[in-house]
């Protein structure tokens, strides 16, 4: 399985893309990261572990407790790849508001 693979398989979870919304705010204890859910510590262990294998999050151990970091570049390559699908030019409002506007007053809005 790719890199892309693994990441994108970790965000297909609806409890692990929370997760990571979270950690957006600041690094947290696994304690922390589990208070919302409704689900076992072990559960959240199992998605912290998803996340950190795909390279979404890190953990490290201060003194007893287990913290959670996100990777904000973790989803470079992800991103990379989306960008290759549905990339249209921007519409530039001003000049298709001008174009109208040429339609509109064009020569046949303006036969008697």
């Amino acid at each position: 399985m790719s890199d892309l693979d693994i990441k994108f398989a970790a965000l297909a979870d609806a409890t692990r893309r929370s997760i990571l919304t979270m950690l957006l705010e600041d690094d947290m204890a696994v304690t922390d990261v589990a208070e919302p859910f409704d689900m076992s510590l072990a559960a959240i262990s199992k998605h912290l572990m998803i996340l950190a294998n795909a390279g979404l999050i890190s953990q490290e151990k201060r003194g007893r407790v287990k913290w959670c970091k996100l990777e904000p570049d973790a989803l470079k390559d992800a991103s990379v790849w989306m960008q290759g699908f549905g990339q249209f030019e921007p519409v530039n409002l001003d000049a298709f508001e001008r174009f109208l506007e040429t339609e509109l007053d064009g020569p046949e809005s303006k036969q008697p």
